[in-house]
């Protein structure tokens, strides 16, 4: 186990300086600049401003000192937010996307778990049909549609929730923002759940087991529910990817003070700094999780690690 986790993080940090690498060229090669909305500045003030930031050197050597800037935990100061630099902007947004992102995968495990399990369980009847054709529309449909869609109905049609605003992270606020960001994971995971149990399900130890008289609650429960779950925990990492990739505009769109809001205003307005810092972080914490998916999935099947010996 121990060689399997030290291969997995030698193919995570490359990864990430790759990440961080091309953030930096990329958002460079972007046209326009942080201060081409300063027309009015005179040029010499103008220059002594990109002298400040040290955008005035080559290219090269702004990577240089980026880099190393990165490397001790300094992103740098927001080009566009003043008064704080993108560490500050960072520590106020992250708490926010978190409880989000972890409250859609949540929602998303058990609803989409269940409904798996029912589908599998009531096989080519109405109630699987329905909870596939439900999943289907989920993953045709993505995240930022089904959100103005919701705050549409719920909040202007039928005045249930609010369509906007944290409020100190009040449940009535984040119903509207958790149901958009779980949907499409629901769907995936209803059909990879479902999928499982019919596999194993099918199983010799699983008829050996009717043979012998146990119960079908207890078979499903101690039998089929832990080699089911394999596939699903193997998807878990690319799930919550997707949901804090997601949260990105989610955020925007139900104005939530997240990471996400300021990623796009900084992405506006060429904040370099402010955008690679929350690229940099939303690259750790998806490899990170996709390491942990890893490690779980390792955990369950002895056939992976056996794989890296």
């Amino acid at each position: 186990m121990l060689a399997y986790s030290l291969r997995r993080l030698g193919i995570a940090l490359p990864t990430l300086f790759i990440i961080a690498t091309a953030s930096f060229f990329l958002m460079r090669a972007a046209p326009g600049g942080p201060f081409d909305a300063e027309a009015d500045l005179e040029p010499e003030v103008l220059e002594n401003i990109r002298a400040a930031y040290d955008l005035d050197k080559p290219l090269l050597e702004q990577y240089r000192l980026w880099l190393g800037g990165v490397l001790q935990g300094d992103f740098g100061p927001s080009l566009v937010y003043k008064d704080f630099t993108v560490t500050e902007l960072v520590a106020i947004g992250l708490p926010v996307s978190l409880q989000l992102g972890l409250a859609a995968i949540l929602v998303a495990l058990l609803v989409g778990g269940l409904g798996g399990i029912v589908a599998a369980l009531r096989q080519n009847s109405v109630v699987d049909y329905s909870i596939m054709a439900l999943a289907m529309t989920g993953i045709a449909i993505p995240s930022f549609v089904v959100a103005p869609i919701l705050a549409l109905v719920f909040g202007l049609y039928l005045s249930l929730l609010p369509v906007a605003g944290w409020d100190g992270g009040a449940w009535r606020n984040m119903v509207l923002p958790v149901t958009a960001l779980a949907l499409p994971q629901v769907a995936v995971i209803a059909r990879l759940m479902r999928g499982g149990m019919l596999e194993i399900l099918r199983s010799p130890f699983v008829r050996t087991a009717r043979a012998k008289g146990l119960s079908e609650t207890r078979i499903v429960l101690r039998h089929v529910l832990p080699s089911a779950a394999i596939p699903l925990v193997s998807y878990l990492g690319p799930a919550l990817a997707g949901i804090m990739t997601g949260s990105l505009v989610i955020e925007l769109i139900f104005n939530l003070p997240g990471v996400g809001r300021y990623f796009v205003q900084g992405a506006l307005n060429r904040d370099y700094p402010l955008v690679m810092g929350v690229v940099i972080i939303y690259a750790s914490m998806i490899i990170v999780l996709n390491l942990l998916a890893d490690l779980a999935l390792a955990a369950l099947d002895p056939r992976i690690r056996k794989s890296y010996r």
